[in-house]
């Protein structure tokens, strides 16, 4: 899943760099959103490796 907000953000440092502001932003809005999704996703794992082992 990071290989994908890695995907976006780039295509938004492209985008942005060659002036096609609302692909930049549309990307770095996406690449957001799955990092977000990423993050809750590996603190759940974690609580849930957490509580087998207590």
């Amino acid at each position: 899943m990071l290989s994908w907000v890695l995907i976006f953000l780039i295509v938004a440092i492209i985008a942005g760099v060659l002036g096609f502001t609302g692909i930049a932003v549309a990307s770095a809005g996406i690449a957001k959103i799955i990092f977000f999704i990423f993050l809750i996703l590996f603190l759940i794992s974690l609580v849930m490796h957490m509580g087998r082992r207590g």
